[in-house]
């Protein structure tokens, strides 16, 4: 911040990041909540010297500048606070008077909470243009945030065998599909996994839990993992004449929950007609926006948190609630593509499998992709959550679709779900006894996906069951 920057700061009303205080002959003892404040949140210039009046500013300077600097930089460094803060520090002169301007910077998340005097109690946060004390679940967040920098390569107690050997099989071959020629297909899983991140000293790590887990061990080690997926025949749970028609409670491993819920969103996303290169586009970029919104959700999630990870689908929007606060404030990520994975190697291993950005360009995909078709996204965000939300209302800049073109939209969106279901009657043809686990695997789907599709068939009438779950049969429409 120079001179110039200064005087045009105080002509505005005061900032999130800027706080002025008086200090004519010593430091204010409010200055110690806002340096905690700052150095919790992102940072901020603090100046002495300056009264502030309503909504204006006199700059009233302070008499004993070397000293009180001193003072305050001491102070910062030796002891007053748990954490060493090291501020940039500048001194201007107006007329005579010195004003004084630090600024403290945000501490990465290992080193929070900051706080001063002998009890974390006195940890602060800022909110708008004030300081706030922190309440005891904000101090627990701060605590599981330092951790998850460690945490996601922490060893767990678990074993190879401990993991979910399908999802293994899966992972490796959908890596290959998109890696064909990668060095890491010639290793063996234990090889495969520790290139990963998912195995360190024949130890299971929390990002391979995660991601490669079976059910049991991921109950065993993070008692309140579950990411919801819920559909909602309204705006709010009250409209509509149920709560829900449909409710995914995933107690599985990242990469299966993935297609869990890929699987049963992406279908109920219009998809216009639209031909590239001659070949029908199936992949628009509101389409990828969704996609990145769910591999996001999956690899930022706080899985400590006594929140879970919820995707609510109602009739006029969707949204994807993430328990775990933004790195940084949106505008900043937004502008120099910040990139901070709350779980470096789970993020790591979806960026493998090309199904996420990089580069910290996820958020602009899935802003500029959306708007594309429908409204803009609405992003909101607190200390421990962040809330995408995108309407399902159409853009104004989106064209008219004329009765043709719709009709080739709606054909569209039914190609696939038509193919899927055409290879089901298919298989039902040769073996009217297999079941969903075995359909899914015929066809390369999920249990979930493969039993959403056959719900489809029975509701069409195209198939009915006959029999018991377990030893009954799949009947075909004559």
């Amino acid at each position: 911040m120079d001179k110039k920057e200064l005087i045009k700061r105080l002509e505005d009303i005061e900032w999130e990041d800027f706080e002025v205080k008086e200090a004519k002959s010593e430091i204010p003892k409010s200055s110690w909540p806002t340096v905690s404040a700052f150095s919790n949140t992102s940072g901020g210039w603090l100046i002495f010297g300056v009264k502030k009046l309503g909504k204006s500013y006199e700059i009233t300077g302070v008499r004993n500048p070397e000293k009180i600097e001193q003072d305050f930089t001491t102070a910062l460094r030796s002891g007053k606070f748990n954490k060493k803060i090291k501020p940039l520090c500048k001194k201007y002169d107006f007329e005579k008077k010195t004003v004084l301007i630090f600024y403290i910077p945000q501490k990465t998340s290992k080193d929070k909470p900051v706080y001063y005097g002998e009890t974390n109690k006195n940890t602060f946060i800022r909110t708008g243009s004030g300081d706030q004390r922190a309440t005891a679940e904000e101090i627990d967040s701060f605590y599981r945030h330092a951790a998850f920098e460690d945490k996601n390569k922490e060893l767990t107690s678990l074993k190879l065998k401990d993991l979910d050997t399908k999802t293994i099989e899966q992972f490796r071959n959908f890596f290959a599909s998109k890696n064909p020629a990668h060095r890491y297909l010639k290793l063996k899983d234990k090889g495969f996994l520790e290139k990963m991140g998912a195995l360190k000293n024949d130890r299971v790590t929390y990002a391979g839990l995660l991601v490669f887990g079976t059910e049991d061990a991921l109950g065993s080690e993070l008692v309140n993992y579950r990411i919801d997926y819920i559909e909602i025949p309204g705006i709010s749970f009250s409209d509509g004449e149920t709560r829900y028609t449909f409710r995914l409670n995933s107690e599985k491993n990242l990469y299966r929950s993935f297609f869990d819920i890929y699987e049963r969103l992406s279908p109920k996303i219009e998809v216009p007609f639209k031909l590239t290169n001659g070949v029908r586009d199936d992949d628009p970029p509101h389409l990828q926006a969704l996609r990145e919104a769910l591999v996001n959700l999956l690899m930022h999630t706080d899985y400590f948190s006594p929140a879970n990870a919820r995707i609510r689908f109602f009739t006029d929007r969707i949204e994807f609630f993430n328990p775990g606060g933004l790195p940084k404030p949106l505008e900043y990520i937004l502008k120099e593509d910040y990139s901070q994975p709350r779980n470096f190697y789970v993020a790591k291993m979806f960026r493998f499998l090309k199904l996420s950005e990089g580069q910290g360009s996820g958020f602009h995909k899935m802003i500029n992709g959306w708007k594309k078709y429908y409204k803009k996204p609405i992003i909101e965000s607190g200390f421990d959550y962040y809330k995408i939300v995108f309407p399902l209302k159409p853009s104004k800049t989106r064209e008219k679709i004329t009765d043709k073109t719709t009709d080739k939209t709606t054909d569209k969106t039914t190609d696939k779900t038509t193919d899927k279901t055409q290879n089901i009657i298919a298989l039902l043809k040769q073996n009217p006894f297999f079941t969903a686990k075995e359909i899914g695997e015929k066809l390369s789907l999920t249990e979930e996906g493969a039993r959403y599709y056959l719900k489809k068939l029975r509701k069409s009438g195209a198939i009915k069951r006959t029999g018991s779950r377990r030893k009954g049969k799949w009947e075909l429409k004559k």
